[in-house]
């Protein structure tokens, strides 16, 4: 059974298809991968940044495997969209770009050239 639980925080919600986002989860992690995708604010992504990533400055997404078949992904809308424009794409795009690097991380993958290929052949999969 496949699974993406989407948990908006205070109306973060971004304009997203879900059926899209299950779809790229399907096709990065498969269709058994449990994955929870939650929106926070600024002061939350900061939080756990500084703790798990031992940074302490917000960021626009954070991923957490927390088994082989199950993992979350932290979205910070308010970094997306300041990050957005120096990509020159709009949040909800930029947003779909980093769902694909987040998933490439759940997968086990490292930052590499290897991992860029992949997150290549996804974002060309979806035209992202």
């Amino acid at each position: 059974m496949s699974t993406l639980t989407i948990s908006p925080t205070n109306g973060l919600k971004p304009r997203v298809s879900r059926a899209l986002l299950l779809s790229m989860k399907n096709a990065v992690l498969g269709d058994t991968y449990e994955l929870s995708v939650a929106f926070v604010e600024s002061k939350e992504i900061r939080r756990l940044n500084r703790i798990y990533r031992n940074k302490d400055i917000a960021t626009d997404i954070l991923s957490f495997p927390l088994s082989k078949k199950e993992g979350e992904i932290v979205f910070c809308m308010k970094e997306v969209e300041a990050q957005a424009p120096l990509f020159d794409q709009t949040p909800s795009h930029f947003l779909l770009f980093l769902f694909i690097h987040g998933l490439c991380h759940l997968k086990g993958m490292r930052h590499s050239a290897t991992m860029e290929r992949e997150e290549i052949t996804f974002r060309k999969a979806f035209e992202i």
